[in-house]
């Protein structure tokens, strides 16, 4: 189906903006991504848009004629409207030209297959969504198989998330538990699981890396509660040369995960 919208107050305009809203994104089961490049990288992920919303006047473009096609022969809608009115959807004063609405994953522990990779990632109480965009692009760069996201955590499916992500989100499996969950699925089958930590660590180089690894890590301000670190099988420390005691989160997964990686490549 396709229709041009030309009133900032139609109704479907509404609610393309409440999605930027964690509550309503929830409510819906839907989330926005924004520019040509995500959309993009979804299609060739396999993921089409329900909702493809493109500027009038844009300029042509062969992948936005591929989005289209792609919207029609799934049965989505195609929307025409201004370039304010996309400003005023997405949020940003200079929008790409192109935005999508998709279907939430399913984010369940039973979603993964945990032997379908040598690395996942696991965030606990991740409250940045620029940090958990940056760990899925960074999973996607190992060859991870998804970030599994513990406690309470940034939303996967936000705008700010997302786009961090830099389509990541799109190829990544994600899943959303309590830690009491994780640990019980974790220890149903094989899995190790790694954290940096100063109690009873060993150097991260060299360390006794086994596959599938799930490198662990914790809030940004707190860390990891000391009951997760014992729960570990295995406790690595990387050195600190500088002022700092501590790395990024995200950086911290990152400089782990390319270890655990040479170590199991090796």
């Amino acid at each position: 189906m396709r229709r041009t919208i030309t009133g900032y107050s139609n109704p479907t305009v509404k609610y393309l903006r409440s999605l930027r809203d964690k509550k309503h994104r929830r409510r819906e089961g839907k989330f926005l991504v924004e520019g040509l490049r995500l959309l993009t990288d979804a299609l060739e992920s396999g993921r089409v848009p329900e909702i493809l919303v493109m500027a009038e006047k844009r300029d042509p473009h062969s992948l936005i004629d591929a989005l289209e096609r792609a919207v029609d022969a799934a049965g989505g809608e195609v929307i025409e409207t201004s370039p304010d009115i996309l400003s005023k959807i997405t949020g940003k004063d200079n929008p790409q030209g192109v935005a999508g609405v998709f279907a939430e994953f399913d984010t369940s522990l039973a979603a993964l297959d945990r032997n379908s990779a040598p690395i996942w990632l696991v965030a606990q109480a991740l409250r940045d969504p620029g940090n958990l965009g940056t760990m899925l692009r960074t999973g996607d760069a190992l060859g991870a198989g998804g970030l599994i996201l513990i406690d309470d955590c940034a939303d996967p499916f936000s705008v700010e998330a997302v786009r961090a992500s830099m389509g990541a989100v799109f190829t990544q499996g994600v899943a959303r538990a309590s830690w009491e969950e994780f640990i019980a699925w974790l220890r149903q089958g094989e899995g190790q699981l790694v954290a940096a930590s100063l109690r009873d660590a060993v150097p991260y180089r060299g360390a006794p890396f086994a596959a599938p690894c799930f490198v662990m890590v914790g809030n940004e301000s707190q860390g990891l509660p000391e009951e997760y670190e014992a729960a570990c099988d295995l406790r690595v420390t990387m050195p600190m040369r500088g002022r700092a005691d501590s790395l990024n989160a995200a950086v911290a997964a990152a400089v782990l995960g390319y270890e655990v990686l040479a170590s199991l490549e090796g």
